[in-house]
């Protein structure tokens, strides 16, 4: 077949595929919406997944490459029914003030804090908030990213952190939700009944770990145990190495101080976590890669109904053109012709759907982003993906009509009525 020959048995695939689908406009439309479907999952997940994917590792790199953290519990998905029997994390011993003061002491680290995270109602005079976030850090949490105070305002000292000062810090969203349009520093608040006096607000860019751009406080770690009455078995530690220190080498020194300070004999697992970034990249990846399989399974249902549907648009066109293709035959076209053709009215169809599946999937993708802190874009390969997959639905499944129509006997198809 010459070049000229495809070209035009392309060209007329085309027409006819539109032809049929102005023809036949539900069972075209039932076609193009189950491969619009298909594509329109997988390229939101993408989006989403890749977006996810941006946000969390910039918010890693906003810390530094090479901090890392120390939790009393692994990151874990194996079962668990809630026992030390099934979850031998369960029995692991808290954190201790201890061993956060033993931890600061070595020569390469450059910072060890806490971190503990809480929630409570937010409240001043009439306005309530009932549940928004707390964090709370040691006096030393701007070494782990200095955050963007506002003039006039301040973090709290390291008096008002050993005193258990009543003292907060609020960001931008959460002083515009509880004063409006006026200076929320130095007034008093109440967090959970308890009142606090506003010392600072700062500037938080959103981002998919911090939630957002939601409102919250910030506070001591020990005003939020004494004042809230928060266990200390809920802290967990950002560890800072110094300048020149590679972070592999600070996590063996804090894993062999740890080890060392609870009695672990070497046989023993570590009865504590280490959460270096490229773990929690990991887990991030695993947690999206099983979400993005079921994603994958639910648009193959939709390929499969637009497959369906090719087929029965595409038995309906044969039947319909019997006397046609009886010509063309009688003229010289051979089998591969007609297969040729009816193989690109199937994927003209299934190529319309994936386009429109493209558009929805952009148009959210686009909304996502603007709403939220995830910066959601379509991946290039997601595109290809979703154009290769359409592509191999309608040739899958126009098959079966195109062969159908390129192994009628032209004699036959002429008698066609």
């Amino acid at each position: 077949m010459s070049l000229s020959s495809k070209l035009y048995n392309l060209q007329e695939g085309v027409r006819i595929a539109v032809e049929s689908i102005v023809g036949n406009k539900v069972r075209a439309g039932l076609t193009i919406l189950g491969v619009a479907v298909g594509v329109f999952v997988v390229v939101v997940i993408s989006a989403a997944v890749h977006g996810i994917n941006t946000s969390v590792a910039k918010d890693f790199e906003s810390t530094g490459p090479t901090t890392f953290f120390v939790s009393r519990y692994p990151i874990s998905f194996e079962a668990c029914d809630g026992t030390g029997d099934t979850c031998t994390w369960l029995r692991n011993p808290p954190i201790t003030w201890g061993e956060v003061e033993r931890l600061s002491q070595l020569e390469d680290a450059a910072a060890v804090g806490v971190r503990m995270d809480w929630s409570g109602a937010f409240k001043y005079r009439d306005q309530l908030l009932p549940a928004a976030p707390i964090e709370a850090y040691t006096a030393n949490w701007a070494q782990f990213g200095a955050p963007d105070m506002l003039p006039g305002g301040r973090i709290f000292t390291e008096q008002e952190f050993r005193s258990a000062a009543r003292v907060i810090v609020l960001n931008t969203t959460m002083a515009e939700r509880l004063f409006g349009d006026s200076d929320p520093l130095d007034k008093v608040i109440t967090v959970n009944g308890n009142q606090f006096t506003v010392i600072g607000v700062y500037k938080e860019t959103a981002s998919f770990l911090a939630g957002g751009d939601r409102a919250k406080g910030v506070m001591p770690v020990t005003t939020l145990q004494r004042a809230l009455n928060v266990r200390r078995s809920d802290m967990g530690l950002v560890v800072k190495p110094r300048t020149g220190v590679e972070r592999d080498v600070m996590v063996d020194q804090v894993t062999a101080t740890l080890r060392g300070m609870r009695g672990l004999r070497p046989s023993e697992e570590s009865n504590f976590a280490i959460l270096t970034q490229d773990k929690l990249l990991e887990t991030y990846d695993s947690i999206f890669g099983m979400f993005f399989l079921v994603m994958i399974a639910l648009s193959a249902v939709g390929l499969i109904v637009g497959g369906v549907g090719v087929v029965a648009i595409m038995m309906i066109s044969v039947t319909e053109r019997t006397r046609e293709i009886g010509v063309r035959k009688a003229l010289g076209a051979t089998r591969l012709t007609i297969l040729w053709q009816f193989l690109i009215e199937a994927v003209t169809l299934t190529g319309i759907g994936a386009v429109a599946g493209l558009v929805m999937g952009w148009l959210v993708a686009f909304l996502i982003r603007s709403g939220t802190s995830i910066e959601a874009s379509i991946p290039p390969g997601a595109v290809i993906a979703a154009l290769v997959a359409s592509a191999v639905t309608g040739i899958m499944f126009g098959m079966i009509p195109a062969a159908r129509a390129a192994k009628l006997d032209p004699v036959e198809a002429l008698r066609h009525e």
